[in-house]
């Protein structure tokens, strides 16, 4: 099954990059994912890397924890929304409110308020990314023809995970400039507010948009209550248990993201105390910056090979092949954790853990009607959150404060050894039955 190509690349790079319809979806996207790079290298100083506050792995790990956690609350009612009102104007209006919501953070943090009232407005503004990003994925097929969906999933979510580091990049730049002209706190507040400045850019772009240009049709809008997200969600649920090898990729992107999860917080932990002195915050941040964007060139790498694997040996032995294959980046810091093995680990998991999501992510959209994809998509997303927080807990009670252990990334590697093996076995992965 898995030997001829699911999907031929019928369109390159540069033809979805210059396609009017497609480029101006990947313009909203990337713009507001750099400026989540901004965003977060601002929260990352302000919470992780100032010299007056201690980092230890449990704090680190429940910081991801609060990033995520809006996104696992309002994940039963994205599909609902995205499946029910135009995504455009989801899309727009979102962007809006981040752009508010960073505002009001970089006033808070103006006057020192640093508080549950900074983590409630940091919570909206990471949980109303989610409705965003889950919209722009679910609208990709109606702006591409199914042929070109690992392609264009390649380059959009890559291309996202690039921008991402290139906005961290940004920010740690803006940081140096500002440096000494004003507090570090008051410093991470500008920051913030440039920013708002760029979802407010991503807003304007998102208008350019036509209502229902990415969904959904006014055949497939239901007139129901929003109250039925948790219903829908089952309904996402038993949409997967009949596409049974769908359901088994969703289940190894969650396994292999809890894993990037717990290697990251070791390269945190590595480079915050362990690499550099924890009182110099700036060398501490800009070391894990590096990692960070070695491992973006990994994503990169990771999806430009994913069609031309996908063509080679087809779409499900591809998604085997890279799950196992990324057993390979953990294995660096198993024996030793020096700034260059953590950075191999980094560039390996990261090019076969792109590569494995993107194909996913074309077989999930290939196989799941716009009706209901939405709703698929919030099932994905949660379950892929739930294994991130959960990576990111586990590994935090494992490892010590200075990162330095080779237990957690051992783990990870059984794991990922694991997943390929038996999760992603060929009897029930490339030929499922149908229940």
């Amino acid at each position: 099954m898995g030997t001829s190509p699911d999907y031929p690349l019928t369109m390159n790079v540069w033809q979805l990059l210059t396609d009017r319809k497609f480029s101006r979806l990947l313009r909203v996207r990337w713009t507001g994912q750099m400026t989540d790079g901004i965003f977060q290298s601002a929260l990352a100083s302000f919470v992780i890397f100032s010299p007056e506050r201690q980092a230890d792995a449990l704090s680190a790990a429940l910081a991801f924890a609060v990033v995520l956690l809006p996104y696992s609350i309002i994940g039963p009612f994205v599909g609902t929304i995205l499946d029910r009102v135009s995504r455009q104007r989801a899309i727009a209006y979102s962007n809006l409110i981040r752009a508010t919501t960073l505002t009001v953070v970089a006033l808070l943090i103006f006057q020192g308020k640093t508080g549950i009232e900074l983590t409630i407005f940091v919570l909206v503004a990471f949980g109303v990314n989610r409705l965003i990003l889950a919209g722009l994925s679910a609208g990709i097929p109606l702006m591409i023809e199914s042929k070109s969906l690992i392609t264009a999933n390649a380059l959009a979510v890559t291309g996202g995970s690039v921008w991402v580091v290139l906005g961290g990049g940004i920010g740690l730049g803006l940081r140096r400039v500002l440096d000494g002209a004003t507090t570090a706190d008051h410093a991470d507040g500008y920051i913030i507010l440039v920013g708002a400045v760029g979802y407010l850019l991503a807003a304007l772009f998102a208008a350019t948009l036509k209502k229902q240009e990415i969904g959904p049709l006014d055949h497939e809008i239901k007139n129901a209550s929003f109250s039925q997200g948790l219903i829908e969600m089952r309904e996402g649920v038993k949409f997967l248990r009949q596409n049974l090898d769908t359901a088994r990729g969703i289940a190894a992107v969650a396994v292999h993201r809890g894993g990037i999860t717990a290697l990251t917080l070791i390269a945190l932990l590595l480079e915050r105390n362990t690499f550099h002195d924890p009182a110099d915050n700036e060398a501490g941040l800009a070391g894990l910056s590096f990692v960070l964007t070695i491992a973006a060139c990994g994503f990169v790498v990771g999806a430009v090979i994913a069609p031309y694997g996908v063509r080679k040996i087809g779409r499900h032995r591809w998604m085997r092949f890279a799950m196992v294959a990324s057993a390979l980046g953990p294995l660096f810091i198993v024996f030793t954790r020096t700034p260059l093995t953590l950075t191999c680990a980094g560039f390996v998991t990261a090019l076969f853990g792109q590569s494995l999501k993107v194909t996913n992510d074309a077989l999930v959209q290939s196989k799941i009607d716009d009706i209901y994809r939405g709703r698929v998509f919030s099932v994905y997303d949660v379950v892929v959150n739930g294994a991130i927080v959960s990576g990111a807990v586990i590994a935090a009670l494992l490892l010590p404060n200075t990162g330095d252990a080779f237990l957690v990334p051992l783990i990870v590697t059984v794991l990922y050894l694991i997943a390929g093996a038996r999760l992603l076995r060929g009897r029930v992965f490339f030929d499922p039955p149908i229940k």
